[in-house]
C-alpha cells in the first residue's frame, strides 16, 4: 500500500494553485506546506489530502523529463465528473473525459486530465452507479 507520492513541478505556485482548484472535488486540500527555507531539499512543497492526512505531494524542484500517472479515488462518478470539470477550468488539457472505462473492469468509472507539467491525473471510482 502506498502511503503518499510526491513529484516535482516546473511552476510551484502555478502547480499549486491547479491541484488546489483541481482536487477539491475530490476532498483534496493542503493539508500541510514546507517553505523552502526549512524543507531538506530546498524547495517549496505542498502536500495535500484528506482528514488531515498529505498523501499527494507537489515539490517546487523542477519539472521531470518524463510525465507521471496517478489516479486518485473518487467516492462517486459525480466526484470524478466535477473533478473533470475543475481540473479543465484550471487550465488542464483533456486526456480521457468522463466515462466508463470496461476494458479495466465493468464499473471503472474515470477521467483523464494533463497538468501543466504533462502529468496525467485521474479521478477514478470503482463503484456501480
Amino acid at each position: 500500500m502506498i502511503d503518499h507520492i510526491g513529484f516535482p513541478v516546473s511552476d510551484y505556485e502555478r502547480a499549486k494553485a491547479f491541484y488546489l482548484k483541481a482536487l477539491a472535488p475530490l476532498g483534496y486540500s493542503i493539508v500541510m506546506e514546507m517553505p523552502g527555507d526549512i524543507n531538506p531539499g530546498g524547495h517549496p512543497a505542498a502536500g495535500f489530502g484528506e482528514g488531515g492526512k498529505p498523501d499527494f505531494w507537489i515539490g517546487g524542484e523542477g519539472a521531470l523529463s518524463k510525465p507521471l500517472h496517478i489516479a486518485i479515488v473518487a467516492r462517486t462518478r459525480a466526484a470524478v465528473d466535477a473533478f473533470y470539470k475543475a481540473a479543465m477550468d484550471a487550465g488542464a488539457r483533456d486526456n480521457g473525459a468522463p466515462g466508463l472505462r470496461p476494458h479495466y473492469h465493468a464499473n471503472y468509472y474515470g477521467a483523464f486530465v494533463l497538468d501543466h507539467d504533462g502529468h496525467n491525473i485521474e479521478a477514478v471510482c470503482h463503484t456501480p452507479t
